[in-house]
């Protein structure tokens, strides 16, 4: 099978592959979106298994990654048919995205709720995450850099204001659980919007043209000739599948529809 014989080299692939990359949306790994050359398949090894087992993945000799492997892939075909199609695939992605994001808020409240209260607030938050930056507004050191960490702040304080369904500002596990991922629920899709938005629309105009969506996660030199298939493959995801109305740009309603796919690489 083409897509077995595709995992089973991801599962060797070399961790000095690995580049930067920026992803809006659901994110399948701790590793950010690749914003380079080549395709990612590292990016790709962690959303397919999980953070944990990919890293346990990466120490075992090749015969036992197929071996484990062959039995992931008899999980995904779930109607044992002997094929993996992609809803199969859409839906394995999902349940290790929705395993990631447990274990996520699990780690996260325990690191941040030191004292294990049944609700965190937020000042006790910015403190454990944001309050080097009093020493260095006391001190007048204001460089890009602590705006840069301001801008952070103010945007998740923004997105706690919204997570906090009774205002009493306070968080419980369930509120920072939205905190954390926003994109999971309803109500906090204005935040998802505007947070995707304020990374992507770089001109202010209220919409993502094609060149701001495909200059968030590639960098290249301009020529649509030298882009690497991945790339291309976005340019026509945006012009079928993501601008819907056909208008040439993304609007609120049609950023919403992305920040809440999984995003599906295996394919590129």
């Amino acid at each position: 099978m083409l897509l077995l014989a595709s995992l089973i080299n991801t599962a060797s692939v070399d961790q000095q592959q690995h580049k930067d990359r920026v992803i809006h949306g659901e994110r399948l790994s701790d590793r950010e979106h690749f914003a380079g050359e080549d395709h990612d398949y590292d990016y790709d090894h962690e959303a397919f298994l999980g953070t944990d087992e990919a890293r346990e993945f990466d120490q075992l000799p090749p015969e036992e990654s197929k071996r484990r492997l062959g039995l992931i892939v008899d999980r995904i075909d779930a109607n044992e048919d002997g094929y993996v199609t992609l809803d199969e695939m859409r839906d394995w992605i999902r349940f290790t995205q929705q395993r990631y994001i447990s274990e996520d808020v699990d780690r996260q409240w325990t690191q941040h709720n030191v004292e294990n209260k049944e609700d965190l607030g937020w000042e006790e938050y910015r403190q454990l995450v944001y309050g080097f930056l009093d020493e260095d507004v006391e001190d007048n050191h204001v460089d890009d850099d602590t705006m840069s960490y301001k801008k952070m702040e103010d945007r998740d304080r923004r997105r706690w204001q919204a997570a906090d369904e009774n205002g009493d500002g306070n968080l419980n596990k369930l509120e920072f659980k939205h905190f954390l991922h926003p994109e999971e629920t309803d109500h906090m899709r204005d935040i998802v919007i505007s947070e995707t938005m304020d990374d992507i629309d770089k001109d202010g105009d209220g919409k993502i043209s094609l060149q701001e969506y495909i200059g968030d996660m590639y960098r290249g030199d301009g020529d649509e000739s030298t882009e690497p298939d991945w790339v291309k493959s976005e340019r026509e995801s945006f012009r079928e599948h993501r601008d819907t109305n056909g208008d040439g740009f993304m609007d609120a309603d049609e950023v919403i529809k992305i920040a809440k796919i999984p995003m599906i690489v295996f394919f590129y």
